[in-house]
Parts: C-alpha cells; sequence; structure tokens
C-alpha cells in the first residue's frame, strides 16, 4: 500500500530562519496534524538542534511517539539523520569519524526500539562527497555500521548529491540488502539530473522517496513549479516497481496552513500514482 507521510516539522510553523528542524516544542502536536491532512506517517528528523531533547533519545520518549502515533493512526517508520549534516561523515579526522559512527549505531538503536525500519543519511551540500577517496571513506564506515544494521533490521538509505555514474559505483560497493537508495526529486533537478538517467543506473536500489520540487541551480519551489520532472518520475517508479514509501518535503507556504497545504500536496503525489495506474506496485 502507498504510504504518503511528510518530512517532521512540516506541519507547524518554521522556527525562526529553519526549513527542516526537530519542531523542540510542537512534535507532538503533528500526529494530529498529520492525521488531519490525511497523511499515513511522519518521518522523525535526529539533529544537532534537537538532540538533546528529541524523545527517541529515552524510552519515556519512544513510548510517547509510540502511543501517540497509536492513537492518531500516524505511523513513524523512518528517521531522516540531519545530525550528519552537522557532524559528516566525510571530512573529518578519524577520531570523530568513529565517534560519528557509534552515534549512527546507536541511532539505529533507537530506532529499533521505536518500530523505525530505516535511517536516511544525507551526504549533500555541507556533508557532500566531493572526492573519490571521500566516497570510499563513506563505504568503509557504512560497512561498520551493517553488523548492527544487520542485527536490528534497520536499513540505512543514502542520499547524495553524486551523479548517476558515480551514485551507481558508490552502491554497487555495498551490495548489502539493508543498504538502499533515498531518491530526492527536488534535489535531483537542482543538480540537472534526469529520472530516466538515474533510474537507469541505480533505479532498483530506491527505497525510498523524497518529494519536493526545486529550479536547476535553485531552491526549493511549490510541487510542479520547478524543474522535477515528475511523469519521469513516477513512469520510472512503476517500472522498477517500486514499493516504498512517499515522504513530502517540499517548500513551505503561508505560515499558518500547513494542514491545507500538507493536504494539496498530498492531492499531487494521489493523482501521479492514479495517473499512472500502478496497480500491485503502488497497491492502491
Amino acid at each position: 500500500m502507498a504510504r504518503i507521510g511528510i518530512m517532521q516539522g512540516r506541519l507547524v510553523p518554521a522556527a525562526d530562519t529553519r526549513i527542516q528542524y526537530f519542531p523542540r516544542d510542537k512534535w507532538a502536536e503533528e500526529f494530529k496534524l498529520a492525521a488531519s491532512a490525511g497523511l499515513d506517517c511522519i518521518e522523525w528528523i535526529y539533529d544537532l538542534y534537537g538532540a538533546d531533547i528529541n524523545p527517541l533519545a529515552k524510552d519515556r520518549g519512544i513510548d510517547e511517539i509510540k502511543s501517540l502515533s497509536q492513537e492518531h493512526g500516524i505511523q513513524v517508520l523512518s528517521v531522516c539523520a540531519d545530525y550528519f549534516m552537522d557532524r559528516p561523515l566525510v571530512r573529518a579526522d578519524a577520531s570523530d569519524i568513529e565517534d560519528r559512527l557509534k552515534t549512527l549505531v546507536w541511532l539505529m538503536h533507537r530506532c529499533h526500539a521505536c518500530g523505525i525500519s530505516r535511517i536516511i543519511l544525507p551526504f549533500v551540500d555541507i556533508s557532500r562527497m566531493e572526492t573519490d577517496a571521500e566516497a570510499a571513506g563513506v563505504v568503509t564506515v557504512i560497512e561498520k555500521a551493517l553488523d548492527a544494521a544487520g542485527k536490528l533490521g534497520v536499513e540505512i538509505h543514502l542520499e547524495t548529491s553524486l551523479a548517476p555514474e558515480r551514485f551507481v559505483d558508490l552502491i554497487d560497493r555495498l551490495p548489502h540488502e539493508l543498504v538502499k537508495i533515498n531518491y530526492d526529486s527536488g534535489n535531483s533537478a537542482a543538480l540537472g539530473f534526469h529520472p530516466r538517467d538515474e533510474f537507469a543506473a541505480y533505479g532498483k536500489r530506491v527505497g525510498s522517496v523524497h518529494i519536493k520540487d526545486r529550479i536547476r541551480g535553485g531552491g526549493t519551489v511549490p510541487l510542479g513549479r520547478g524543474d522535477a520532472d515528475f511523469p519521469a518520475l513516477f513512469e520510472c517508479l512503476k517500472r522498477v516497481g517500486y514499493q516504498g514509501d512517499f515522504i513530502l518535503q517540499v517548500a513551505r507556504d503561508v505560515p499558518g496552513a500547513e494542514v491545507a497545504w500538507a493536504r494539496k500536496n498530498t492531492v499531487f503525489v494521489m493523482d501521479y500514482l492514479r495517473a499512472y495506474k500502478p496497480g500491485a506496485c503502488y497497491g492502491i
């Protein structure tokens, strides 16, 4: 069954100038808001900004997440580990990388305790891989995390800014079934990549999708107003038999209208799912 969810924090007004962040004071409210928007799930955020009070870090907090999830019928199946944007797994000395690897393994344990099945690791913007040596270092880090991932049953989804030919080289060095790709429609559009080229290279490894739109070489805009080729994307997803979730990570709208905006963007995705008649592929 196709599940449409939203990135945590997108159902409440932005804090200061932050676009994406763990909503320190309002995270519990989003379960009710997500249900009223007709969504199925929330992608949790674990970032440095909210690390000190993130309920995922404590057993009582996990109990509260589970309770709210059950009460409102909103699942939490994934974590976007933006912590590793501020503490990247590249361009750091060996001791820092080792400490960050320990944090990743710890986060896997917390996800397992909460019933969360995947972690998205962002290698974009300040945490992007720039050289072959950095990509090789990322492979080494992920390989070291795979023992814990296998024991806990937590998938590792890589989100990168690598061009298709470089990304497929990276993912081919990580053939483990728990290592998958997070496809971000907006980031790909901004980088000038096309879904057909990307899916021809690594489509079978795509395990999760972030839905957003961006201008090529520019920022995030409302869905349908940027350079993301959504018809091609959904055609490619159908072709590879994609069975995963769709997480809304769209541009923000008027403060206070977050729920209505989420409903509108949910309809945008559902229209494409119906248009491409995915049947058993998406389960609709």
